[in-house]
């Protein structure tokens, strides 16, 4: 059963940027169960299963990414009540890294089924700032290799065929700072309070869905200084390439605003761009609905930012899909269904055998 790994994947930390200590483990945990694991120069875990007379043939690359939202020094302790199992964590991504590897267990013995080889990969930098590195880095060395790939992440029963376009900004307000009497110097906050309510004042068209959020703000030092530096993180997302264009020059310019208005400077970073669009996920999702009832589980699509956007560029036919059901996800309290992972497993199981069955070209 895939709850024999979950609770020690998810009681192992791994915030974006610090994911060894969990890619140790998965790497571990895939080598006692008789795999070599690569690696890779951004921290990535990959195993890959090439069956005799696959060699040369496109692979299925199956990826569930290591990095949870929760900082370092969180307590990530779970515990068991009522037939969930309940911890930061738990859910968003440590039970798809726990049913990947139980499907890894199930599959000892049985590679002679593969027609294609199947890789592998447990990878770092899906959330926050970590703007899909290990799946950016995956595909950018391994495109020509793959025939499609699969994101494991989120709820079973949701198949997220189009990806969210996302920017992401740090945006940093630079003023001459001093005190609060005896200076009269601009405050940064006073321009940060400025670039929020411009932000905010921005019209975002409703189709195709756009959105803007200022998820982070802080600076200043005390209560009788002028601020020096303030800062905020920006996040802009759009289902429409164009639209997403749009509020990325429109959002830019009242950050320069807010600057030029209120007399100080501000330096804006761009802290991630993950690519959206169509997943061209026409191949896989008859597999993916048939795998469905084969578990007895209702399908919808969706659209969602996920390891799988960072296909999109490339054509390739990907999706994410989840294999577990829960709640409050990117919270303490966070939630997974025990019994749903059999048949989470099993989902995920039938979606790689009906892939192999394919003709192969």
């Amino acid at each position: 059963m895939p709850l024999s790994y979950l609770a020690r994947i998810a009681q192992t930390p791994a915030p974006t940027s610090q994911e060894g200590e969990r890619a140790d483990l998965m790497a571990q945990l895939w080598g006692e169960l008789g795999y070599a694991t690569e690696r890779d120069s951004v921290g990535n875990v990959l195993t890959r299963i090439t069956p005799p007379g696959t060699e040369g043939r496109p692979a299925l690359l199956l990826a569930a990414h290591l990095d949870t939202v929760f900082e370092a020094g969180t307590d990530v302790r779970v515990r068991e009540d009522g037939g969930r199992l309940i911890g930061p964590g738990v859910g968003d991504n440590s039970a798809s890294l726990a049913v990947v590897t139980a499907l890894l267990r199930d599959l000892r013995g049985h590679t002679d089924m593969l027609s294609r080889p199947l890789w592998v990969a447990a990878n770092v930098g899906e959330e926050g700032l970590g703007d899909l590195r290990g799946s950016k880095h995956l595909l950018a060395q391994h495109r020509r290799q793959l025939g499609a790939f699969i994101a494991v992440d989120g709820y079973l029963g949701v198949a997220v065929t189009r990806g969210v376009g996302v920017r992401r900004y740090r945006a940093t307000f630079l003023g001459p700072g001093g005190h609060s009497w005896g200076d009269q110097g601009p405050s940064a906050l006073h321009a940060l309070g400025r670039a929020i309510r411009a932000l905010y004042a921005l019209p975002l068209p409703t189709s195709p869905r756009t959105t803007l959020n200022v998820g982070m703000a802080s600076g200043g030092t005390s209560v009788n200084s002028i601020a020096g530096d303030a800062e905020l993180l920006l996040d802009l997302r759009s289902l429409g390439p164009d639209e997403l264009t749009d509020l990325d020059r429109r959002a830019l310019g009242a950050l320069h605003a807010a600057a030029r208005e209120t007399g100080v400077t501000v330096r804006i970073e761009r802290v991630g761009d993950r690519p959206g669009g169509d997943l061209h996920s026409g191949a896989l999702l008859p597999l993916i609905r048939e795998a469905a009832r084969e578990v007895r589980t209702d399908l919808r699509t969706a659209s969602s930012s996920t390891d799988a956007n960072a296909a999109a560029p490339y054509g390739l036919s990907a999706v994410a899909v989840g294999v577990y059901r829960g709640g409050n996800a990117h919270r303490h309290d966070e939630w997974v269904q025990t019994g749903s992972l059999a048949p989470g497993l099993s989902f995920l199981r039938h979606i790689v055998e009906l892939y192999q069955r394919q003709p192969v070209a």
